[in-house]
């Protein structure tokens, strides 16, 4: 078996999966009014914009960095990237994806707005591009969607992206506290659910400590899939990212540094 062919592209979605929770040129996405007076959770911390590496380990193997990125767009509009392509085993696989959120913060919180996704593989190449329609209450992706997905969705207030719960987990994040979001994203929507340990704990990056919250997402009945975030106060971006199957870790991203960006 080639090294090509054993990073197949379900390993790009399960990272893109990871992190849920996009890249330094983002997909093409449309801008949208947002709707007025929503009813979203309260946010208590400021955003800030950063630019985090992240070292991407899967089975074992170090497959090279990913890039996740806030940049504000206007006083009250932002975009979070994600991007993993162009090193390592990357490279070798041909692997390339990219995910973006445009989304504003609101009083009541995040407020996604558009949404665009590409995944590149060898030849495969695939673009979804997603528009949160506040105006009328539904959210519709198009481009190469799964069957079954192309259905608008009904949008209800709080619900965010997969890369909006990682901001919005980073927002919340509490010892001992129960956080819950609804994820709409990629033509479906369902509940997230963590719990935040009550204790923290020592995670380091490079020659730095940090005293992490580990925030674990509860699996979906009958899911042997299990993710858990760390974050810490202070910093923009999560810790550490991890997706577990059967109880052993599968796919692992680790901050390595993070700036912030102007």
């Amino acid at each position: 078996m080639t090294m090509a062919h054993s990073l197949r592209p379900a390993l790009v979605a399960c990272l893109l999966a990871c992190v849920l929770p996009a890249a330094a040129q983002a997909p093409v996405i449309h801008d949208i009014a947002p709707v007025s007076g929503s009813s979203l959770v309260e946010s208590g911390r400021e955003l800030e914009p950063f630019v985090a590496r992240y070292q991407v380990i899967a089975d074992g193997r170090n497959l090279g960095e990913a890039t996740l990125q806030l940049v504000q767009l206007a006083p009250r509009r932002w975009r979070v990237d994600l991007d993993m392509s162009g090193r390592g085993l990357f490279r070798l696989a041909g692997i390339h994806a990219e995910q973006s959120t445009v989304f504003e913060d609101t009083a009541g919180g995040f407020l996604p707005l558009s949404q665009g996704t590409v995944r590149r593989h060898l030849f495969n190449n695939k673009r979804i591009t997603g528009t949160y329609d506040w105006s009328n209450r539904q959210a519709v992706w198009e481009g190469d969607v799964k069957e079954g997905r192309e259905a608008p969705v009904a949008l209800q207030p709080g619900d965010l992206s997969g890369l909006l719960i990682n901001l919005a987990v980073i927002r919340d994040a509490e010892p001992g506290r129960e956080l819950r979001y609804r994820y709409v994203d990629n033509g479906r929507a369902k509940p997230h659910a963590y719990a935040v340990a009550a204790e923290t704990e020592s995670v380091a990056v490079g020659e730095l400590s940090y005293d992490a919250m580990r925030v674990t997402r509860q699996p979906d009945p009958g899911d042997d899939e299990q993710t858990v975030i760390w974050v810490a106060r202070g910093v923009p971006t999560p810790i550490r990212m991890l997706k577990r199957e059967d109880g052993v870790d599968s796919y692992d991203l680790r901050l390595v540094d993070y700036t912030g960006a102007q």
